[in-house]
């Protein structure tokens, strides 16, 4: 039903990359190419090679070389006269955006880019810049909005035989599932994904499904060490392909499975790791999610309450300033678990702000 999976982001004379590439390898092919066509006075040729390099760097971390890159292909490819070309690099644009944190101007870059393929007849852009919509809407908790959307990707991407994409939008569905409470859903659907992506050899959506299966096996079956084998097969597939973010949320999600299992010192280390990492990459969503989790784990570990309470009032400001809805319900369920009184919360509130 599904074929193997590829990578439509890798152009021009880099399509015989794998989705698979390890990033590094992606970034001196696509820097190597890149070169080449501006020499040649190739702006096509340089649009679709510089979004690789733009893809490289966002998946790197490297931010600002990232904003550069994908800035540099639109410019080529406005050039060219390249629809289809620009609208990959808004693409672009709009998913370093979301990883940074500014939600408001992903959407933008986003529907325009959803807009500039369908205009183009590029329907591989057209959906993955919806993708790209819907899963800023998932990570803003905006589940309503973004869950009929979702089902309409997966429902194109099934019908196409898309295996990236089958997976991409199994995990976002079963994500919003997992985080309403409907764990065994959210389970069958994460196993499904996995089960795709081995299938198809994409193994960046493979280790994002394990980390979804490791999420639901340690918060609804209590399994710690199961969890954490799973995770620990997902970060073999991250470390080989250079996926820093995708790395880091692993190391968080290995601090949530030892938070829930009680063991706190553990979990603070990882939380301490995964936060240095996402604070190196500039991706605020992940850094917030860490510094809760290092919040909570200090606090079982003895941390004066007071503090806990303003680093809680912290992140919600922060979370508020974002939109990030289900983090914020997160940090308010943190006060609950960690019995710190309203009036000290709203003290700590009024001190933050």
């Amino acid at each position: 039903m599904y074929g193997k999976a590829f990578a439509p982001e890798y152009q021009g004379a880099l399509t015989t990359l794998s989705v698979n590439s390890s990033l590094t390898d992606v970034l001196a092919a696509g820097t190597e190419q890149l070169r080449a066509a501006e020499r040649a006075g190739q702006p096509g040729e340089a649009a679709r090679s510089g979004l690789a390099v733009a893809e490289a760097h966002r998946r790197l971390g490297r931010v600002e070389d990232a904003d550069r890159a994908w800035k540099a292909s639109y410019r080529a490819a406005r050039q060219a006269g390249d629809v289809g070309a620009m609208a990959w690099a808004l693409w672009s644009g709009g998913t370093l955006a979301r990883q940074r944190g500014a939600l408001r101007l992903a959407r933008r870059l986003l529907q325009l880019a959803a807009d500039l393929g369908e205009r183009g007849g590029d329907i591989v852009v057209r959906g993955y810049s919806l993708a790209g919509l819907a899963e800023t809407g998932r990570i803003q908790g905006d589940y309503e909005a973004v869950g009929r959307l979702h089902e309409q990707l997966l429902a194109e991407a099934r019908r196409r035989g898309e295996a990236r994409h089958t997976v991409w939008a199994l995990e976002g569905i079963a994500q919003m599932h997992r985080n309403t409470g409907r764990y065994d859903t959210a389970y069958a659907l994460f196993e499904e994904a996995a089960e795709i992506a081995a299938r198809a050899d994409d193994r960046r959506g493979h280790a994002w499904a394990l980390r979804g299966l490791a999420d639901v096996v340690s918060v609804r079956d209590g399994d710690t060490e199961r969890a954490l084998e799973l995770l620990s097969e997902a970060e073999t597939a991250c470390r080989a392909m250079r996926l820093s973010s995708a790395l880091a949320y692993n190391h968080k999600m290995r601090g949530n499975v030892l938070y829930r299992a009680g063991r706190y010192a553990e979990a603070r280390e990882l939380y301490e790791q995964a936060l240095e990492e996402f604070r190196e990459m500039s991706e605020p969503r992940g850094e917030a999610l860490s510094r809760l989790g290092l919040a909570k784990s200090l606090a079982r570990l003895g941390r004066d309450r007071a503090e806990t309470a303003a680093e809680l009032a912290d992140l919600a400001g922060l979370l508020e300033r974002i939109g990030l809805q289900h983090a914020r319900r997160m940090v308010a369920r943190a006060h609950e678990e960690l019995g710190i009184p309203a009036a000290e919360q709203a003290a700590a509130t009024g001190a933050a702000r």
